[in-house]
């Protein structure tokens, strides 16, 4: 599984299985086709999108032009080329993997999630912009309601899945985080192995997704640490979860 870096912090997913290569989100078609051009065994030959963003569409076209690989797209969602639409609960077979489709609304209104498990490895998810590490998605066309059941759905996977985010945004992440749970012991020991990983030029990504249960303030709005810190920065209780849920996505949009 290899994580491509697009434009300024983009990582378009790609995952080999004998000749043949599937791609998640090629927002740059270049990128790929570079790539493909220092493996001349390798065909791409099938896409997978989760949201119709253009830095994760924009090599749609020019991809299955010279390629002429599949796409499977959110079916709520317009995509610049003709695709099989799919939805929560649709199944796409590729090689020996079954992608599983999971409807993750709250950065984009029909945004999809592809989850699966290899056989005798850990499960991968391509989560989009609903999950980052440390963080989530901001909120463009869903509401703090639907992206919190979305990473509720999340969360409900299994632990040792990966979670294969569509951007490098760890580290700024991580600076958030510490400013909501400062005394949070795994979160300061992460922030450390994450930057000397940067500092290597190499990926945070994927991460684990039971770490992220322990870290991620998006994935711990209810815990008591991250309700009492988002109360503190409003300077007003807080009324229910998706309150407390919808206040920490502000602070975090606003926050330097």
């Amino acid at each position: 599984m290899t994580p491509l870096p697009a434009f300024a912090d983009n990582y378009i997913w790609l995952l080999q299985h004998q000749q043949r290569v599937l791609a998640v989100d090629p927002g740059d078609g270049q990128a790929v086709l570079q790539w493909l051009a220092r493996e001349p065994d390798l065909q791409l030959d099938t896409i997978l999108v989760t949201h119709h963003h253009a830095d994760h569409t924009g090599g749609l076209a020019e991809l299955v032009q010279a390629t002429g690989a599949r796409v499977f797209g959110p079916a709520l969602e317009k995509l610049p080329v003709d695709h099989t639409p799919v939805a929560g609960g649709d199944e796409v077979s590729w090689g020996p993997l079954r992608w599983q489709v999971l409807d993750v609304p709250g950065h984009t209104a029909g945004h999809i999630a592809w989850w699966a498990q290899p056989e005798g490895e850990a499960p991968i998810l391509f989560c989009g912009d609903t999950l980052f590490s440390a963080g989530c998605g901001r909120l463009f066309e869903g509401t703090a309601a639907q992206m919190l059941a979305s990473l509720d759905q999340l969360a409900q996977l299994p632990a040792d899945t990966r979670v294969c985010c569509a951007h490098e945004y760890t580290l700024s992440n991580l600076c958030f985080a510490r400013a909501v749970e400062p005394d949070n012991l795994p979160l300061a020991a992460y922030e450390k192995r994450c930057q000397t990983l940067r500092e290597q030029g190499l990926p945070t990504l994927p991460a684990r997704l039971g770490h992220e249960l322990d870290i991620n303030p998006f994935l711990r709005s209810r815990t008591p640490a991250v309700r009492a810190a988002v109360e503190r920065h409003t300077g007003t209780p807080a009324c229910d979860d998706t309150q407390v849920f919808a206040q920490l996505r502000e602070w975090k949009n606003g926050f330097k």
